[in-house]
């Protein structure tokens, strides 16, 4: 347990530092206008409510996303593992890029890439 100490130092000094932003902020700050508050876009009043629903079609868009984003969330630290583990690690990756490639490709035969 003594090896967890400096983490929930670590913590503490966080939450107290991140607690005395948000009580200064409180003190000395301004309390914004409501026309500053509003939604903003490029300087155009909003069209729409901020929270209008999403057509569905932007679903399989997101998920196709995902993948792609999953991706690169694991060659990242895989590129600094592959020289030390070697051709298992390049083998093991290609399975990976396999499965997503598999992914992708349902995604294209279902319509998921069709933007109209």
């Amino acid at each position: 347990m003594a090896e967890f100490v400096p983490v929930l130092a670590l913590l503490g000094v966080a939450v107290g530092v991140v607690g005395l932003c948000y009580g200064l902020s409180r003190v000395v700050g301004v309390a914004p206008l409501v026309v500053e508050v509003a939604p903003f876009s490029g300087g155009l009043a909003p069209v729409e409510h901020a929270y209008s629903r999403f057509h569905v079609r932007w679903y399989p868009v997101t998920l196709v996303f995902l993948a792609f984003d999953m991706e690169m969330l694991f060659m990242y630290p895989w590129t600094l593992v592959v020289s030390r583990v070697g051709a298992s690690a390049v083998i093991e990756m290609f399975g990976f890029l396999a499965i997503l490639l598999a992914g992708v490709l349902y995604a294209w035969r279902e319509g998921a890439l069709r933007w109209t």
